[in-house]
């Protein structure tokens, strides 16, 4: 079985370990930095490219520092979202507001830092006029292509989703903006998520391609950027191979040229991934506490399926190491499990891993995006400590473990 190992070496992350105590969420920040240059330096050939992180993915604003110093603007779907990417410098076309269901307060605040609004109804129109006021000079909107073969099993059919626009509803829409005096224009939509196939990339751009110029030639209006969206997926399982952002963006420019060759100005195009920027440089470091031997062999962890429930959620992969026995054989079958009362709460299944023994370290591999910004808190379980490791080999905890103060912070009762 081919296997993954860590950039830090097996003795600094038994350091961490015993500096900080089990659970928590590590980070590796050289390796999301060496990501983004590589990923910018593929795509510098193609017109206007700018990564926008999806914030939901890892909304920590020490880390959303880090992308924002490596050139990347902020996709953000909720207030809160927005107030983080505030709170590191970041507003106007350095965010991309893209968000459903949205109330009055977040058309609003993206209203006030000047963010690129990419609405995703027909409807938000005549809600935003309303409610917030004129519509921004720039504007998106979200295109549900329906009925679409190969789709990518995670997102789904995309006539299944609640998201987006119809192709009659996106001509209408724009066509309403243009007679709003609305001057400028994005488009954008996403069809997969945690892909490997440039394929399916591909597809996206051509869907948009096509749309895109279908609309400017009936509409009489040029688009500034086209939202390809984000599904880049990251490589879970040691057999896998990453994308190739070489190779995907020189498919990507010779399909814009086949498009787009003979217009005057150029069109930006832009990305929204989260998952790909930093998912491969998260480890989820705990213990395992208990052995339990009845119709199965199950190691149970000092976590629970709160700090990752992508296993529950997706039956997701998710590589498992034992540290100081990264080598040894792989001749035991385990679950490993957390500590929660629900029979789903395990990160693996039958899976085989060497010998393990109370208080072994187990590390999971490729938390660092929809891990801890999924936490949710049944059982009463509390939140773990995320903790940076710095480009200089230093560490620094960006954010301190929960409380049971915390906890009960909105609850006023005497007892408590």
């Amino acid at each position: 079985m081919q296997k993954k190992s860590f950039p830090f070496g097996t003795l600094r992350l038994q350091s961490l370990v015993t500096e900080y105590g089990t659970p928590f969420h590590l980070y590796d920040e050289s390796g999301i930095r060496n990501n983004l240059q590589s990923l910018k330096s593929a795509f510098s050939k193609v017109p206007g490219f700018k990564e926008y992180y999806a914030v939901k993915a890892c909304p920590n604003p020490y880390i959303l520092d880090v992308l924002k110093d490596e050139g990347c603007g902020m996709d953000c779907s909720s207030l809160w979202e927005l107030i983080l990417s505030e709170a590191i410098g970041l507003k106007g076309e350095d965010i991309m507001f893209t968000s459903n269901n949205t109330s009055v307060k977040e058309f609003q605040k993206a209203k006030e830092l000047w963010a690129i609004i990419n609405f995703d109804d027909i409807t938000h129109i005549d809600y935003y006029l309303e409610n917030v006021g004129e519509l921004p000079e720039l504007i998106c909107f979200r295109y549900n292509p329906g009925p679409l073969k190969g789709w990518n099993v995670i997102i789904g059919a995309p006539e299944g989703a609640k998201f987006w626009l119809t192709r009659e509803q996106i001509f209408e829409a724009y066509e309403r903006c243009r007679d709003l005096w609305v001057k400028r224009f994005g488009i954008h939509t996403m069809v997969a998520s945690n892909e490997l196939q440039t394929d399916y990339f591909l597809e996206t751009a051509k869907i948009l391609f096509e749309l895109t110029r279908d609309i400017e030639q009936k509409l009489d209006i040029e688009f500034d950027f086209i939202n390809l969206g984000g599904g880049i997926g990251v490589a879970y399982k040691p057999e896998e191979t990453p994308v190739d952002f070489e190779e995907l963006a020189v498919w990507m420019k010779e399909l814009y040229n086949t498009y787009f060759s003979e217009r005057e100005d150029s069109l930006s195009i832009v990305i929204e991934c989260g998952r790909m920027v930093t998912g491969p440089y998260g480890y989820l470091v705990t213990s395992a506490i208990h052995k339990k031997n009845i119709y199965k062999d199950y190691i149970w962890l000092d976590t629970c399926m709160s700090d990752l429930m992508r296993p529950w959620m997706y039956w997701s992969y998710h590589y498992i190491s034992v540290l100081g026995k990264q080598d040894e054989v792989r001749d035991h079958m385990y679950d490993i499990v957390g500590s929660l009362c629900e029979n789903n709460d395990k990160f693996a299944i039958d899976r085989e891993l060497p010998e393990i023994t109370i208080w072994d370290t187990i590390v999971i591999h490729d938390t660092w995006a929809h891990g801890y910004s999924m936490w949710f808190n049944y059982n009463a379980k509390l939140k773990s400590r995320e903790i940076l490791l710095l480009s200089d080999g230093s560490s620094k905890v960006i954010r301190r473990a929960e409380t049971f103060d915390d906890y009960f912070a909105t609850l006023d009762y005497k007892g408590l």
